[in-house]
């Protein structure tokens, strides 16, 4: 016989979104079970390829859930400095952390370190039942609440659900929900590089006719994660290239500024679409996450849009429940979805002008490139302001991104 459980919310997806919404929930007393196809080991051996820059706000985010303290420091890599160069004109901009008094403006860190140190902390919940290695078969929404089965038979029931289920959402696409899309002509190349020159705790990034080119800096002092967006073709090329051949190329590209780059890890590739689902709510439905919007990584801010997503439902569901109100009537959840709308669209919006801006070498392009690269480095007050923007401080922060909050 198979069983059924009852929770309160019911996440579906263990990744750093799902595992982060499930923790603040759990934390407000719900009763959270936590759905997860994978997964989640500690972190170990050399880098791995996909990593993500967490800002202040997500590290408040993660420090608030009681995540951060199971990070391994020896992996987590702050950087102090920001560099942005369009390498075929004299725009430029240096941010540094300490002309706002700040002592770094974010964290390069592994994106399994993330997973695991939520996963840590999730283990201690004894409201919050993480199921891994467990795939979903079916979900059904009904008036009062969702039915979901498990492909080993079980059964769960909650008065809402969280898609937190990647890009390819099992739940969004079973629910129907239609997406907005395309396809921004470009596939990331990831993998680690050894370069001669110590990174300095910089992050940097260069605007090459083909795509931008992100060096992150890493835990070690030489080494960097590379984050390279060319088309399709280009991509095809730099894949095809031995180690020594990508190595000189990155060097390249970079124009010398960190040396030598020698690879230290396989290459990954992997195609960049922006998605908008056209619902990020219905009734007992909540998508958060990829599932609900991807963006273009020039500027590294998809996972901090995710952790927005994640503390605002805890934000939301929390108040609801307090309320004693229905968590999953869509009427209650309706203005969760049109902040959390607003957010992603802002986000995407922008992240398609500065690709568009930096995108090929038109004389004009490239004239208003060095004028607002030059305008904004040269401007205290409006240098500020983006480096505020990067680090995470926004006005709309929900609660669990800002301040220490008491258990």
């Amino acid at each position: 016989m198979f069983s059924t459980q009852t929770y309160d919310v019911a996440i579906v997806g263990g990744g750093m979104v799902g595992l982060a919404t499930a923790i603040g929930l759990a934390n407000a007393d719900l009763n959270v079970v936590v759905i997860d196809a994978g997964t989640t080991q500690a972190v170990s051996g050399a880098p791995k390829l996909r990593v993500s820059a967490i800002n202040k706000a997500s590290q408040q985010l993660l420090e608030n859930l009681g995540a951060w303290q199971y990070l391994d420091d020896s992996r987590v890599s702050p950087y102090q400095k920001m560099s942005v160069w369009d390498k075929d004109g004299l725009g430029k901009i240096e941010f540094d952390a300490h002309s706002i008094s700040e002592t770094y403006l974010g964290s390069i860190i592994e994106n399994d370190a993330i997973s695991y140190a939520l996963a840590k902390r999730a283990s201690e919940i004894s409201n919050l039942t993480h199921l891994e290695d467990q795939r979903l078969e079916r979900v059904a929404f009904g008036e009062r609440e969702a039915w979901l089965t498990l492909a080993n038979g079980d059964n769960v029931s909650a008065a809402v659900v969280v898609a937190a289920d990647g890009a390819n959402s099992w739940v969004r696409q079973q629910c129907s929900i239609p997406l907005t899309f395309w396809d921004y002509g470009h596939h990331a190349i990831v993998a680690t590089v050894r370069t001669e020159l110590a990174h300095d705790a910089t992050a940097r990034q260069a605007f090459l006719p083909d795509g931008p080119l992100a060096m992150l800096p890493l835990y070690e002092a030489n080494l960097c994660s590379i984050v390279w967006s060319v088309s399709p073709e280009q991509s095809a090329h730099l894949l095809a290239l031995d180690d020594s051949e990508f190595g000189k190329a990155l060097t390249a590209a970079l124009d010398g500024r960190l040396g030598v780059c020698q690879l230290e890890s396989d290459r990954q590739s992997f195609p960049l679409r922006m998605r908008y689902a056209r619902h990020f709510a219905r009734h007992r439905l909540v998508l958060a996450g990829d599932a609900a919007h991807t963006i273009h990584p020039l500027a590294g801010q998809g996972v901090n849009l995710g952790f927005l997503d994640a503390a605002s439902i805890v934000d939301t569901l929390t108040e609801l429940h307090e309320q004693g109100k229905d968590l999953g009537e869509y009427s209650h959840l309706r203005a969760l979805e049109r902040w959390r709308k607003a957010d992603a669209m802002e986000m995407i919006a922008t992240m398609e002008g500065f690709k568009r801006l930096f995108a090929g070498s038109h004389p004009l392009k490239k004239a208003i490139r060095d004028i607002g690269l030059t305008l904004v480095d040269n401007v205290a007050g409006l240098k500020t302001v983006f480096i505020k923007q990067a680090m995470g401080n926004k006005m709309t922060l929900p609660k669990l991104c800002r301040g220490s909050i008491s258990s």
